[in-house]
């Protein structure tokens, strides 16, 4: 509660700076207009834009079924780099090659291949969410006590067995670090090229719409206000959860 307290009281004191900034003149309110225009503009569309709130929603689809896919191929994928050496070291060149492109420079090529519907910004935000929870899950094995496996192999447990039945429960609380990591990357990549490709629905498409029209700064801030919640709630939902599940290794793995 004072945790929540206190952060509330930050939020409120840079919200009063940002009035003060526009009312003496040191932001120009024409291309950065005050919360007291921009606040009313988030409860109008929040409230009663029908529109946007299929945008909204199109947005936050597209994010889900991105992590999901990233976690889906991510895990397995680290579980067995960070299990079996040969494949590691078969298969490490090529991520280590893949891991530093950015995401949003693949943009025109999906769009060549794939157009600018959901299926690009779906493909581009599960690339750049991959690599977190990869990461994580490979290290946490790094770290586990061999004596773990030899436990599991003198029980007469496989590789496979002993992979998902001691290996994944080891990593999983970093795997959830990893998870957490990359939801804020594929909610970032998701609204980013959005606002780059456009496209039906989505909060990037309002916002850059918003931004072409002229005159209508409130409604583009009031649009990346609500962005920036909603990567918070889930920053904060996924974080309770972690707390919920491996509360005994947050001081561990807390970032």
């Amino acid at each position: 509660m004072a945790r929540l307290a206190r952060g509330l009281a930050g939020l409120a004191g840079l919200l009063v700076l940002w009035e003060l900034c526009c009312a003496i003149g040191v932001l120009d309110a024409r291309f950065i207009p005050p919360p007291s225009t921009v606040g009313p503009r988030i409860v109008e569309l929040l409230g009663t834009d029908a529109e946007f709130a299929l945008d909204t929603i199109a947005t936050i689809l597209t994010f889900l079924i991105a992590l999901g896919l990233a976690a889906l191929i991510a895990i397995p994928l680290g579980l067995l780099l960070g299990s079996v050496r040969p494949a590691r070291v078969a298969g490490l060149t090529v991520v280590e090659f893949l891991r530093p492109l950015p995401a949003v420079a693949l943009l025109p090529l999906l769009m060549l291949l794939l157009g600018s519907g959901p299926e690009t910004k779906i493909v581009l935000a599960t690339y750049a969410a991959l690599w977190p929870i990869l990461f994580n899950t490979m290290y946490a094995l790094d770290e586990m006590d061999p004596l773990y496996t030899d436990i599991a192999r003198s029980f007469g447990f496989g590789k496979v067995r002993t992979m998902f039945t001691v290996a994944l429960p080891h990593a999983a609380p970093f795997i959830a670090t990893g998870i957490r990591i990359s939801a804020s990357i594929a909610l970032v990549v998701v609204v980013v090229v959005e606002l780059i490709a456009g496209g039906a629905r989505g909060v990037g498409t309002f916002i850059l719409e918003a931004s072409s029209g002229g005159g209508q700064m409130d409604l583009v801030l009031a649009g990346t206000v609500i962005v920036g919640a909603i990567g918070y709630l889930i920053n904060s939902g996924l974080q309770q959860a972690q707390r919920r599940l491996f509360g005994w290794t947050e001081s561990r793995e807390e970032l």
